[in-house]
């Protein structure tokens, strides 16, 4: 189903008579300040530091340079001086790079750059929300630190409580984007509902964020299914959506976020290590709740685990 040009005329009285969904509107439950001064750091993890191979050089001594695509709050964005990136991503790397012993260095880039630039030797290592693939394990090397889920949101006063399986969602109008992991996984939910006797999923496609919202809020659409760590930021923004249900990016399967290495580098081991230093204290789920993404926690991180397929 797509978004019908009188839908769009409907978008523009609403947004001129106060409904905003603005991008650049930030929510008050997040600090986005170039300061962040509710940043929390880490202790030195000797066993991580003995970990990283004697012969690895880091792009700069005495540094920890990554990658850092600012696609958007709360995972990663510019801060309100337009030029500091601050999220929940470089709030980890701070936290990698303390336990390492060394200074971070993040470098923006756009997301379509960062595995030439990984290759070439531009930075030590990206962690940018990439999330695990069996085709990208053929050229990277990773250490897991979240789970990739995406969000299932309806408005705040819907009758759905709770969607956590297919049949759940079977006669329900869900807003999707085109050609994503998401649409893959709810046709395949529609597909099990048929097959069950119940009704069909039905999807619906729009152009931009704004109007996907105003779907869901004027009642066109039930549900709205978009990368988790986006609908939080929305939801702590705008105030009138509500989570009822989180769905694995790798559904029926987990998937798994975590940063990447140049292939054969060594430093995946020393990194996985870090990573499970800062769950052991406590670090990672102090981060992630500050940022509102408690639900991707993983209980341990691993170094190369079985990725996404090849679809």
């Amino acid at each position: 189903m797509i978004a019908f040009p009188a839908f769009r005329t409907l978008l523009i009285a609403a947004m001129t008579s106060g409904l905003s969904f603005g991008a650049t509107r930030a929510a008050d439950d997040f600090d986005l300040s170039p300061q962040q001064s509710g940043r929390l750091h880490a202790a030195r993890n000797e066993a991580a530091i003995a970990s990283i191979p004697v012969a690895f050089k880091f792009v700069t001594p005495g540094k920890f340079t990554i990658a850092v695509s600012p696609g958007g709050p709360p995972l990663a964005t510019y801060a309100t001086d337009a030029k500091t990136v601050v999220g929940a991503d470089p709030d980890y790397a701070y936290a990698i790079a303390d336990s390492l012993g060394l200074t971070l260095e993040i470098v923006p880039v756009a997301w379509i750059d960062w595995p030439l630039g990984l290759a070439s030797g531009k930075y030590d290592a990206v962690i940018s929300n990439v999330g695990v693939t069996e085709q990208r394990k053929e050229k990277f090397d990773f250490s897991t630190y979240r789970q990739g889920l995406h969000g299932i949101f309806v408005k705040s006063d819907s009758p759905v409580a709770s969607i956590k399986e297919p049949k759940d969602a079977a006669g329900l109008r869900i807003v999707v984007g085109a050609g994503t992991n998401q649409e893959r996984i709810l046709v395949k939910w529609s597909e099990q509902d048929v097959a069950a006797g119940l009704k069909p999923v039905e999807l619906q496609y729009y152009d931009d964020e704004a109007t996907s919202l105003l779907a869901l809020q004027s009642g066109r659409a039930d549900v709205i299914v978009q990368p988790h760590a986006q609908l939080v930021f929305i939801a702590a923004r705008d105030k009138n959506i509500k989570r009822v249900g989180t769905l694995s990016a790798g559904w029926p399967d987990r998937s798994d976020v975590a940063i990447t290495t140049r292939k054969g580098s060594g430093l995946a081991d020393a990194l996985t290590i870090a990573t499970n230093g800062l769950i052991k204290d406590g670090t990672y789920a102090k981060v992630l709740e500050h940022w509102h993404l408690s639900e991707e926690a993983l209980p341990a991180s691993e170094t190369n685990p079985p990725g996404l397929p090849k679809y």
